[in-house]
């Protein structure tokens, strides 16, 4: 009986977002609200802030544990590349979040975007610098490691948001005020 009773209200469920997206785009109004923008923009860097701190506590453990050069390796190629994949999927999610409705929208939109690409691919580029490390001389890699995550903090540091350029009352306002953004 629950089977029944759930499985219909996964159809009701579905039937009532199509009338929604129907209503939506029947009415014209382009993109989201920027409160509606904000939050999904909130949604989408919550986690993935989570996840960023997870991984680069991983790393620095990585970094001072006592392993071989090749468990390290091996650790770390795949601390940033679960980096690189957070970060894409919050890249997603603020591109599907669309862009807001309000003075600049599209370029804070951008730059958000373009933000998270610069540091999805820093990561990238970490990972394929330490993947490539020869692990037959622990100093030379452990070297070639912090080199890598040198130049890692440095591109990440350049992928930093300019919002001094983008500033949209509406939006500072929206994410001053949503609570998914608190």
């Amino acid at each position: 009986m629950r089977t029944c009773r759930a499985s219909a209200a996964g159809k009701l469920t579905v039937l009532l977002a199509t009338l929604v997206l129907v209503v939506v785009a029947g009415c014209g109004g382009g993109g989201p609200t920027p409160r509606a923008w904000a939050a999904s923009v909130c949604e989408a860097l919550t986690p993935w802030r989570a996840e960023i701190s997870k991984l680069t506590s991983s790393t620095h453990q990585q970094m001072t544990a006592q392993t071989t050069p090749a468990q390290a390796k091996e650790n770390l190629v795949r601390l940033f590349a679960g980096a690189e994949q957070a970060s894409e999927t919050a890249r997603r999610r603020i591109a599907d979040a669309g862009i807001p409705e309000t003075d600049q929208g599209a370029e804070v939109s951008k730059a958000f975007r373009a933000s998270l690409e610069r540091i999805r691919d820093a990561y990238g580029h970490a990972g394929d610098t330490i993947d490539a490390l020869d692990t037959g001389q622990a100093t030379a890699f452990y070297d070639g490691v912090q080199a890598a995550v040198d130049k890692l903090n440095q591109e990440y540091d350049a992928s930093a948001l300019d919002t001094g350029r983008l500033n949209s009352t509406e939006l500072k306002q929206a994410f001053d005020e949503v609570p998914e953004c608190r």
